[in-house]
């Protein structure tokens, strides 16, 4: 969104390989407050020009003494900034001041009981008992006189502690999942009362500010070009830079064939009818189909996809004159995978389309006014601006849309029995008010075929899969505990209102060790 560098509240995560280290960013986000993740290896100058007025230090998968156990610049310890240490950040900043780190006589997972010995202004308004989430192999044995012991569990003396000269503080559990029901709590006291935040980190301050900093980018002249895909992060970007540019703004909106059920048109009815946007749409289903044609590995499927949209993107560009920039809908965590961010390239996880090559091949200089936020951010963005609710709360939907939830083979027919069926489980999770409570909701048509009986007839027809899953960040999910009676109605509706389908399964997976998407 708006350049941070040097703005008056900023807390700086030093990211040390946390499965977390998202999470935490997103903790400090909700108290108001803005953060961004570094690679541990930052230096004490780049650090400076964030102003940061707190640094948290995250656990990681390393042991203190192994070779490459990463750590932290010691200057950085010197700053007189105050510091959180989250497990290994703790460890490894424990040692740092000399204290002895020890593994533990077996590894530590799960629930524990967290008491507190010394009140203390990072433990403030938390219940002297309280449960906690242990995950770790080693921990504090003897803080050789430097700690103040706050916290202990029935196997871990030390589980928080407060230096006792320095502004470090630190905590052997993770404050920062909700299995630690009061590590709000611990997040609000090191944020406010000890690092002297305020909380100006407020959306509608936001909205303002990135679109002066749009008007100033783009100019007087200047055309700016926006891909629309339906979901939330992209329709966010075109109002926010209609609110900007008003008719200086061009979307693009590529159907592959692979949309929901009437896509299209609630694309062309929000952003054309509604919000007066100009609109473009390229009706591409028959170039995307006919490339699928036989494929079904779905790595292909993603190749084929990606690169048919960028030659049918390109064509419809060509035709708007006078435009310099391309706006994208990358968001905070597609710039930390892709290594494109103060975490360095060590975060890098994958390749995102949206923060790649497509800027280049077009001449276009890249807008990208929500790069600095997470989804749920984006999402109250959006509901400031006066997007409609079933835009902004709409379930994410991947990229090459239906192709990676049609398994095997890619057609117009069997993309048709996916459309509806996926429909109908949508219509009935939104009328039994589940859709807001499950955080992904879609249909998947699998390329097998099952033998069943409709009326004195035998039928010989396809399967299709229910996948619904709670999460909050999309990095571990669980499966919806969907009612039996609404799971019974969606398959009832599903095999007698869908011709082709005689068998629906739920999927009852998590995340890890599943993914969400099958393909």
């Amino acid at each position: 969104m708006t350049t941070v560098t040097g703005q008056s509240e900023t807390i700086v995560i030093l990211d040390f390989g946390s499965q977390y280290a998202q999470l935490i960013a997103r903790r400090v986000r909700e108290k108001n407050v803005y953060s961004i993740l570094a690679h541990p290896d930052v230096t004490a100058d780049e650090l400076k020009k964030y102003n940061p007025k707190g640094l948290i230090f995250t656990g990681g998968p390393s042991s203190v003494y192994d070779d490459n156990a990463p750590q932290v610049r010691p200057e950085i310890l010197e700053m007189g900034i105050p510091i959180l240490g989250i497990c290994y950040g703790m460890q490894m900043a424990g040692k740092a001041f000399g204290a002895e780190i020890s593994p533990t006589d077996s590894r530590e997972f799960g629930r524990a009981t967290l008491t507190i010995n010394t009140p203390n202004v990072l433990l403030k308004n938390i219940p002297t008992e309280t449960s906690v989430w242990m995950s770790h192999g080693d921990q504090l044995k003897d803080p050789g006189g430097n700690f103040v012991a706050l916290a202990s569990t029935s196997t871990c003396p030390f589980a928080a502690v407060h230096h006792r000269t320095k502004p470090f503080y630190g905590v052997q559990f993770h404050p920062e999942v909700t299995h630690t029901p009061h590590g709000g709590s611990i997040f609000e006291n090191f944020i406010y009362d000890i690092c002297g935040c305020k909380g100006l980190w407020k959306m509608d301050a936001l909205i303002d500010s990135t679109i002066n900093d749009i008007r100033a980018k783009v100019g007087d002249d200047e055309q700016v070009i926006c891909g629309l895909s339906g979901g939330v992060d992209s329709a966010v970007v075109a109002a926010l830079l209609q609110k900007a540019i008003g008719d200086r703004l061009h979307c693009i909106f590529v159907d592959n064939g692979c949309l929901r059920l009437n896509e299209v048109q609630m694309v062309e009815n929000t952003f054309r009818d509604h919000f007066k946007i100009n609109l473009t749409t390229v009706h591409g289903a028959d170039e995307f189909l006919g490339k699928l044609a036989g494929v079904t590995d779905p790595q292909e499927k993603r190749k084929i996809i990606g690169h048919t949209f960028i030659d049918s993107f390109k064509a419809a560009a060509s035709e708007i004159k006078n435009a310099k920039f391309l706006a994208q809908g990358t968001l905070y965590p597609d710039v930390i995978e892709s290594g494109h961010s103060l975490a360095g390239q060590a975060a890098n996880i994958k390749l995102h389309h949206n923060v790649g090559g497509l800027p280049e091949q077009l001449g276009f200089e890249l807008i990208e006014p929500l790069r600095d936020l997470f989804k749920d951010e984006v999402r109250r963005v959006g509901e400031l601006l006066g997007l409609p609710e079933d835009i902004v709360w709409r379930h994410p939907f991947p990229g090459p849309g239906l192709a990676v939830r049609c398994l095997g083979e890619v057609t117009k027919p069997r993309l048709d029995i996916l459309r509806k069926a996926d429909n109908i489980l949508l219509e009935e999770i939104t009328a039994n008010g589940l859709y807001r409570k499950t955080a992904q909701t879609f249909a998947v048509l699998l390329p097998v075929q099952s033998v069943g009986v409709m009326g004195d007839g035998r039928t010989y027809e396809n399967v299709a899969a229910i996948r619904s899953v709670d999460t909050s960040d999309f990095m571990t999910a669980d499966w919806s505990r969907i009612p039996y009676d609404v799971l019974a109605t969606i398959s009832n509706r599903i095999i007698n209102e869908v011709r082709g389908i005689n068998r629906v399964t739920y999927d009852i997976s998590s995340k890890p060790p599943a993914t969400i998407e099958w393909e």
